[in-house]
């Protein structure tokens, strides 16, 4: 069984992490003392569900744990420093705290030390979320035991709701726009404002925006997939 260890302190470990290119030990006192930190757990960096899901999703909202309160947030995975460094770089993931906990010590702390031998695996970490107060453990959200690799509960958006279940969340946005346009710089800095991620397409024709369901001028904006229109309803909007 995976036990939830909610009210007890972490396990003190010394991870053997890179950073730009150089050998760095940072301990759990240096990561979790007087601070407030959500903490996810997975099984290995550059695999399917922990790159398209799992860590994005934190990184994108990142900005919103902060508005609430936490002031980090801690990937950990059992791989060591160079493979976590290049995930971090990989996913451009410039908001998350990526931490190798390459020999399973803290993971073993835990008791969320796998064996995933049957893939090739070895012993890695199960996949798991926390919430960490000065080194107290306030709440968990530990994957279903079950075959193969669950992801039900250990997500962001489930984290940021237990946290504060108004925060408001978005998927980002996209920003239909052309060079040298004000009204385009207007809504992309609104966005910015608001630490709303956007892809910034240019070179889309008038025409083109206008089969999107915009009226042919610059910016066309969409925001959670939705049709938004120009910079003033980006602004009515938000």
């Amino acid at each position: 069984m995976l036990e939830n260890k909610e009210g007890q302190r972490i396990p003190e470990v010394v991870f053997k992490t890179r950073r730009e290119g150089d050998w760095k030990d940072i301990s759990t006192k240096d990561i979790f003392a007087g601070k407030k930190v959500v903490v996810f757990s997975l099984p290995g960096a550059f695999t399917p569900t922990c790159s398209s899901t799992h860590l994005p999703r934190y990184n994108d909202l990142a900005p919103i744990f902060k508005e609430n309160g936490i002031d980090e947030i801690v990937c950990l995975s059992v791989n060591d420093g160079f493979v976590m460094e290049a995930w971090g770089v990989d996913q451009e993931a410039e908001n998350i705290n990526l931490i190798p906990d390459g020999n399973g010590e803290f993971s073993q702390g835990m008791g969320m030390l796998v064996d995933k031998a049957a893939i090739g695996f070895g012993k890695r970490s199960w996949r798991y979320s926390m919430l960490v107060n000065d080194g107290v453990i306030e709440k968990m959200f530990i994957e279903p035991d079950k075959p193969g690799d669950p992801f039900e509960v250990s997500d962001a958006d489930t984290m940021l709701t237990h946290i504060n279940p108004k925060a408001v969340t978005t998927e980002g946005a996209t920003v239909f726009s052309k060079p040298g346009c004000p009204h385009c710089k207007r809504a992309k800095d609104l966005l910015n404002e608001k630490n709303i991620k956007f892809t910034d397409i240019e070179g889309v024709r008038t025409q083109t925006l206008k089969s999107m369901g915009g009226s042919g001028t610059y910016p066309l904006v969409f925001l959670d997939g939705k049709l938004i229109g120009g910079a003033d309803d980006l602004a009515s909007a938000l």
